[in-house]
């Protein structure tokens, strides 16, 4: 009886499979394989695509410095200024204990030192620019859970105190050095020299930090630096008649990394993203040319739905899923060697309102990825991530109630890079999603 009932909803099913509409029921392909007359494969179900945006996102504690901006084809204008506070070990100028010695110091010069953390996106091989501000706000959090995020910004000095133009090698080991405002340099030294400022609250109460922000009209990519690593670094020296000069050096670090934040944001005005609704809402790919987005710093991320899982139930009084995949195809001429594609994509499982519950695990509770094949053919057709999906889906399939979980895809580094990466929906014209649910009656 149960082969009789199994047979015969398959065989509904072919014929449902011969039209494009999906009038609510269960869709699934012809292409389906028995084995031992117990197991089948789909390769046909209902899969919904869209596109949605985050409130915001956590920047701050990432032990990234990013700064610069691009306009990209895709995504519009993305920018990441970047704002922290900065400590010293030691507010003493040297001395061998006299008073009266620090009268013979002065002052010489004064930068900014970055050494690269090997992160980048964009186009390296044109001139970037950003200039250093100071900031007339404290880098204090308004927030209860005493975090920045990357929607966060915090008042600045129209004046710029430093300014760089460079050719950005952020793979190698180096540093850039953005030589400082010397009015700048020399007033924070008098402050020190006549013991104005003392320690941490003197040095922030006249300096409560500082701020990068990229040039609008010449920068095309975005940098990483270290936040350990980059400081402020003061070249003072004693004079003396008659003898070479002594050179002393005192140095300001960002100390406290959850006092740095980025602020990323995007433009995109003029982009198929342009009317993307607020973070409890969605964009459907079929307001997106069949395309779903991702982009890290700004919240973009994809939407996942499976609409009619439930009605697999109906294949057999007894059945279940047993292992399910599916291929999530990048689509072509949306990325390059500007605009690289991660190797992995962050999977979670998420409501209606997009609110995120838990990380995608499998059966055996071990979280997964969506894996991304390298390999290329000749007109790309294989390059796409990889997720499984097959214990999600049998928890979809048996649920009693009528809510349904989403799955929400972003990119790792998620709080601190811009990457981005566009997906084909299942009826994107040449990057359409693959989906493999094997199930078995019994």
């Amino acid at each position: 009886m149960h082969k009789f009932i199994l047979m015969l909803f398959l065989g509904m099913a072919v014929i449902s499979c011969g039209t494009d509409a999906d009038a609510g029921e269960f869709v699934v392909g012809s292409d389906y394989l028995a084995v031992g007359n117990k197991v089948i494969l789909i390769d046909t179900v209902t899969v919904e695509m869209s596109t949605i945006n985050f409130d915001s996102l956590v920047t701050s504690n990432q032990n990234r410095i990013l700064v610069g901006n691009y306009e990209d084809p895709i995504f519009g204008k993305v920018k990441s200024n970047s704002y922290f506070q900065l400590s010293g070990e030691s507010y003493i100028l040297k001395t061998s204990g006299s008073d009266t010695e620090t009268t013979n110091y002065v002052f010489d010069s004064i930068a900014m030192i970055l050494k690269y953390d090997n992160y980048y996106y964009g186009d390296t091989t044109k001139v970037q620019t950003f200039d250093i501000h100071r900031l007339t706000q404290r880098v204090k959090p308004n927030t209860d859970d005493y975090s920045f995020y990357n929607n966060s910004t915090l008042t600045y000095s129209d004046e710029s105190i430093g300014t760089i133009a460079y050719k950005p090698r952020p793979t190698e080991k180096d540093s850039i050095s953005v030589k400082m405002s010397d009015a700048f340099g020399a007033a924070l030294f008098q402050k020190l020299k006549k013991k104005e400022i003392t320690d941490f609250d003197t040095f922030t109460e006249y300096l409560k930090g500082l701020v990068l922000v990229p040039s609008t009209s010449n920068s095309s990519s975005v940098t990483g630096f270290h936040v350990a690593t980059s400081k402020i670094r003061m070249y003072y020296s004693k004079y003396q008649a008659g003898a070479e000069e002594v050179p002393f050096t005192i140095e300001f670090s960002i100390l406290d990394a959850g006092k740095q934040f980025n602020s990323i944001s995007s433009d995109k005005t003029g982009t198929l993203l342009e009317n993307l609704p607020v973070s409890s809402s969605k964009l459907s790919s079929t307001l997106t040319n069949r395309q779903g987005f991702i982009q890290s710093g700004t919240g973009v991320a994809c939407r996942i739905d499976f609409p009619n899982i439930k009605q697999l139930r109906h294949i057999a009084a007894n059945g279940a899923i047993v292992d399910a995949q599916i291929f999530l195809k990048a689509v072509n001429n949306t990325y390059s060697q500007k605009y690289p594609l991660a190797d992995s994509l962050q999977v979670y499982v998420g409501d209606n309102l997009n609110r995120i519950s838990a990380s995608l695990v499998n059966s055996a509770g071990k979280t997964v990825f969506g894996t991304l094949n390298k390999k290329s053919d000749e007109f790309n057709e294989n390059v796409g991530y990889t997720i499984p999906i097959g214990s999600f889906l049998q928890k979809e399939m048996l649920k009693q109630s009528d809510s349904r979980s989403s799955l929400i895809l972003t990119l790792p580094g998620l709080s601190k890079s811009v990457n981005r990466v566009v997906l084909g929906d299942q009826k994107h014209e040449n990057n359409k999603i693959q989906i493999k649910i094997y199930y078995i009656s019994y």
